[in-house]
């Protein structure tokens, strides 16, 4: 159990409940490994004997209320064993998934990207499932079934010894480490097939992730019986592993039993060579069969340790990735800052692909208006994306006020910065609640002051419960212009020096995108404005528009200007001109 010894921690919140665990597991223990043997030799022989002195009322009560005593200390205490390791288990399931949950909220994004949700989704629920059942069965059995198991030995051996001597003893424990022989067979067995079962729930987990999140598109392409097909395919594959851990999880029981009762049976031949009264021969059988019982379990615990290990490979690609974006040890303190933004001589790459940003070096001064244009994977959706630190640069720096971005912390950081995405995604919560998500001290006037500058407010009092209504999941309820309104009112609510728009206005109709064009009108005064535009008529008010290319900032300066002298330029403005629509970014 060496693998799991970091993760105890986790049991020190419950601490009490596993010791109180641990005791009735004991107080069990010792009912069920030695209180039935002796009350074989004990109690019987006074009741059946042929020359046994005959008994009063009251002493053959007090013989017969043996059996229910075991069995009432062995209930009671195994009920408040099992109620408590279950309740520690549910809180210790409760701290691990917080702890792999709050680890997801700070990896750097290009590591969320690279994974498939689903099977982040499937770790984060079963694997740390198996890792809590691990534990806390340890925990647990660790102690209550090695007690089991001292307490029928130790009865057996004095038995036996009292009986016939130390070979009796040899004969009754000598199929007892052949027992071992299974579990080990099993534990080597059992670890590759178990994480292929955590592996696969994690490809079903992705299939009906990804299912749901394109439903639209299942319906519209006539996808339904694909689709279908296409989980048949990864559950039998599921099913095929888990049969594959079935097969070796459930043959360990019958081993050790098949072990167990040749070891009775050669008890059994010797116990008739030498004589051995009925009574002893039964309370020996009966001490045997308390002993194998534990074996059994601690065979099962090397099983759980084996799928809670495999558990643990896969929650640690997580729990072990290394935090590469965080707060630096000394941030410096800064409040509101004004918006300055500069580029020195950044370069950055996606790993292992070819640079996305090559050597860009620019001054954006704070309050200025800056477009970004250039075609498909040139560039500026990586630019935007830097200020914010959602990535850091591979070489270079960035300066914010003259602040190198690393040496602020990312809370100071991005409460400087507000971001509307082309696609904005709400919470499966209130229309206020989503809001507020643009500054959680918000009051109630000024989260319907937002909303009435981005022109929400109206809407919003039409719904059925008016700010109280909840939007579905990522806004299903609510049309995508509402949406987007939605998520220009969050930017007025955080009011940052530095607001980053990635075509603001593209999901409303023409009305609402003129009326959110006066309305950003107001909110991009004294803020410097980064728009990653796909449609010329959006940068028609900035006064900076940086040209990508191939990662490179080719040129800048005014529309003009750069339409008269950037081909690049000139051809995209011209294209849109001619067909209406934008270049794709």
């Amino acid at each position: 159990m060496r693998r799991f010894r970091p993760y105890f921690k986790y049991l020190k919140t419950v601490r009490w409940p596993i010791f109180g665990a641990v005791l009735c597991g004991l107080i069990y223990g010792i009912a069920n490994g030695a209180g039935l043997p002796l009350m074989v030799k004990k109690v019987f022989p006074q009741i059946f004997a042929k020359d046994a002195v005959p008994l009063d009322s009251w002493h053959l009560l007090l013989l017969a209320l043996w059996l229910p005593a075991v069995f009432v200390v062995r209930g009671v205490f195994g009920y408040l064993n099992s109620y408590l390791i279950n309740y520690a288990g549910n809180h210790v399931l409760e701290s691990l998934r917080v702890a792999y949950f709050r680890k997801l909220q700070v990896l750097p994004i290009a590591f969320i990207h690279k994974q498939k949700t689903g099977d982040l989704i499937s770790r984060g629920m079963t694997d740390t499932q198996s890792l809590q059942i691990a534990l806390t069965t340890f925990a647990n059995d660790v102690f209550k079934q090695p007690t089991t198991l001292i307490g029928a030995l130790g009865y057996l051996g004095y038995l036996a010894y009292s009986e016939r001597g130390v070979l009796l003893v040899l004969v009754c424990m000598a199929v007892i480490p052949l027992t071992v022989l299974p579990i080990r067979y099993v534990g080597k067995k059992l670890i590759s097939r178990a994480y292929n079962v955590q592996s696969q729930l994690g490809v079903v987990s992705e299939c009906f992730s990804e299912n749901l999140n394109a439903a639209r598109e299942v319906r519209a392409f006539g996808l339904e019986d694909r689709e279908t097909a296409r989980l048949r395919v990864v559950t039998a594959r599921l099913i095929k592993a888990q049969m594959k851990v079935v097969k070796y999880v459930q043959a360990l029981s019958p081993s050790i039993e098949i072990i167990s009762a040749t070891g009775i049976s050669i008890t059994l031949i010797y116990a008739y060579k030498t004589g051995l009264s009925l009574e002893s021969f039964i309370s020996i059988i009966a001490a045997l069969y308390s002993s194998y019982e534990p074996i059994k379990k601690l065979g099962s615990l090397q099983n759980i340790s084996k799928i809670g290990t495999a558990a643990l490979d896969r929650l640690e690609v997580v729990l072990n990735e290394p935090v590469t974006i965080a707060d630096p040890e000394r941030p410096a303190a800064i409040g509101r800052l004004r918006g300055a933004l500069a580029f020195d001589d950044v370069t950055f790459s996606y790993k292992g692909d070819a640079p996305a940003l090559r050597e860009v070096s620019i001054t954006i001064p704070a309050g200025v208006t800056c477009a970004l244009v250039g075609p498909s994977g040139a560039g500026k959706s990586t630019f935007a994306n830097l200020v914010p630190r959602f990535y850091d640069a591979t070489s270079g720096r960035i300066t914010f006020d003259g602040h190198d971005l690393r040496d602020l912390s990312l809370a100071d950081l991005r409460r400087n910065i507000a971001i509307v995405s082309q696609d904005p995604v709400l919470f499966n919560d209130t229309v206020y609640n989503n809001l507020l998500v643009g500054r959680l001290d918000a009051s109630l006037e000024d989260v319907e002051q937002a909303a009435r500058d981005a022109f929400a407010h109206d809407f919003i009092l039409s719904l059925p419960q008016g700010y109280e209504t909840v939007v579905g999941e990522r806004g299903a309820s609510l049309s995508g212009g509402q949406r987007q309104r939605l998520a220009v009112a969050r930017a007025f609510l955080r009011n940052a020096p530095v607001l980053i728009l990635d075509e603001a206005t593209s999901a409303l109709d023409s009305d609402s995108e003129a009326a959110i064009q006066s309305a950003l009108k107001k909110l991009v005064v004294g803020k410097t404005v980064l728009i990653i535009a796909h449609r010329f008529s959006t940068i028609r008010d900035a006064s900076m528009i940086l040209v990508f290319q191939s990662g490179r900032i080719i040129a800048s300066g005014g529309h003009a200007e750069l339409y008269a002298g950037t081909p690049l330029y000139r051809a995209l403005y011209d294209q849109q001109s001619a067909t209406g629509e934008a270049p794709h970014s």
